[in-house]
């Protein structure tokens, strides 16, 4: 993420701009955008601040205050899908959430792919033989 433009040059396009220039020539002047002008004049009307917006720090998951029930949840039914999970999640606490977001959470608290006794992935029921590779022979009536 770039890094926000000083405060410094901040105070000096404002100072610009309120001496009665406008805000094309300040963006001109200055080498910034003329968007960053405009919106900085109106951060300043706004709240008569010049201070850049926080930027970066860590983003907090809403599945956090619910990790109690969902974890309880996966222990209690272990095959149980995360379309099935969002939608229960849904029901009882009125938290939306994506079946992909609840993966990716369930990831990050140490919950990883289902895996069979073989320690192989498990296969949906469709593709229990998998799919013949390329190289296999073709079958017989195909041989020439």
């Amino acid at each position: 993420m770039p890094k926000p433009y000083s405060l410094d040059l901040r105070e000096r396009v404002a100072g610009f701009v309120g001496g009665g220039r406008s805000r094309h020539a300040a963006a001109a002047h200055f080498g910034v955008s003329v968007s960053f002008v405009v919106k900085l004049v109106k951060a300043l009307d706004v709240s008569g601040r010049l201070d850049p917006k926080p930027s970066g720090g860590r983003r907090h998951s809403k599945l956090e205050p619910h990790r109690s029930l969902l974890l309880a949840r996966v222990a209690e039914k272990e095959d149980i899908t995360m379309p099935e999970l969002a939608a229960e999640l849904e029901a009882q606490t009125g938290t939306k959430a994506d079946p992909a977001s609840l993966s990716r959470w369930l990831i990050r608290n140490g919950y990883r792919l289902k895996k069979n006794a073989a320690g192989q992935r498990a296969r949906s029921a469709r593709r229990q033989d998998g799919a013949r590779r390329m190289d296999d022979e073709a079958p017989a009536e195909h041989a020439a």
